[in-house]
């Protein structure tokens, strides 16, 4: 009998490893759902935990509730969970007035960027910020001082408008999900400006963005469309997409799962290249994976730069409750029986 299927063009679908969760976020998403397993529903989230619609989706479902403030949770004994990108020193101290129950999420390589931020000013130091204004990552961290010793530049530009008080006693940290090449132009910037303002004692970007970042240099050059798998407020993966273009795809976009791929955009015959933010749960990889081997006959490539085995451990007061696999089912997907993984 005849094979009446129809032939599916070719595509070359070229992977990135790191790609996705990092330890920082996967750590936050673990302090909700142990929470939730030992406190009962609900327990209030201030912000998103992670900038991914799926993920919080998820933790809804499970008896989470979000909030913007502090202020929209009522006076009922419930935890509170601060999200992974941090807060001001003033929300902590607002639910300490309030004596609420409060787990703090904040990712521990931002946390690090606080303590270099506040060791600048213990040390006399006026602390420059180079980040976006009003991620939550930077409110946080200029939330970490006192009013006046802190100032946020965004680009090379902002520099040169800077006017201190004191140009030999400046010190700098950076938001931790920024461009490595565009950091580098305004720390450059900087230094250039006041030499004698101080580093920070180590890299301020953290692992992760590094990693997902290089996994995209070397991945675009060649690719007709470049897709990044992240939400829109998601600031490392909007800087992934930037990465792509910059680093030879002809075209590059973000995309929160399968339902948003523009097909008319991916050429049968040609190479796709894909990564996913820090933030990105490997099930919609997958589904994406799957949505397009129902177009294409999809060969798959790895491009691996790194090996990441971080792990943090997530807070004391919860290392008691387990966590089975099926807690973290839902938003973690299961790699090493996913599409991606078998074909790769």
């Amino acid at each position: 009998m005849l094979d009446r299927r129809p032939t599916l063009p070719p595509l070359t679908l070229r992977m990135c490893e790191p790609r996705g969760f990092c330890a920082g976020v996967d750590r936050a998403i673990q302090i909700v759902v142990l929470a939730l397993k030992k406190h009962g529903a609900p327990v209030y989230v201030r912000h998103e935990i992670v900038h991914n619609r799926y993920v919080v989706e998820g933790l809804k479902a499970m008896g989470a509730v979000f909030v913007k403030e502090l202020d929209q949770i009522p006076d009922d004994g419930r935890p509170v969970v601060f999200s992974a990108h941090g807060v001001p020193k003033s929300v902590p101290a607002a639910a300490e007035a309030r004596e609420m129950l409060y787990l703090d999420a904040t990712c521990p390589l931002v946390s690090k960027v606080h303590k270099q931020a506040m060791l600048h000013v213990k040390r006399g130091r006026h602390v420059i910020l180079v980040g976006h204004k009003g991620h939550p990552e930077v409110v946080g961290t200029m939330g970490q001082l006192p009013e006046g010793t802190i100032t946020l530049v965004e680009t090379p530009e902002d520099v040169g408008r800077l006017q201190p008080l004191d140009a030999a006693q400046l010190g700098f940290v950076t938001q931790t999900t920024l461009s490595l090449d565009d950091t580098a132009e305004v720390i450059a910037a900087l230094q250039a400006r006041f030499p004698q303002m101080a580093a920070p004692s180590s890299d301020s970007i953290c692992y992760a963005t590094t990693n997902r970042q290089e996994a995209v240099k070397a991945a675009a050059p060649g690719a007709d469309f470049f897709l990044v798998v992240g939400a829109p407020n998601s600031s490392n993966s909007k800087r992934l997409v930037e990465v792509a273009t910059r680093a030879g795809a002809k075209g590059s976009i973000l995309v929160e799962g399968p339902q948003d791929l523009p097909f008319d955009r991916i050429p049968a015959g040609g190479v796709l290249a894909m990564s996913a933010g820090a933030s990105a749960p490997e099930v919609l990889i997958d589904g994406i994976v799957e949505a397009l081997r129902a177009r294409f006959d999809v060969t798959i490539e790895l491009v691996r730069t790194a090996i990441e085995d971080e792990n943090f451990p997530v807070l004391r007061t919860l290392r008691d409750v387990p966590l089975e696999s099926a807690d973290m089912a839902f938003v973690n997907g299961e790699r090493r029986s996913s599409p991606v993984s078998d074909a790769a």
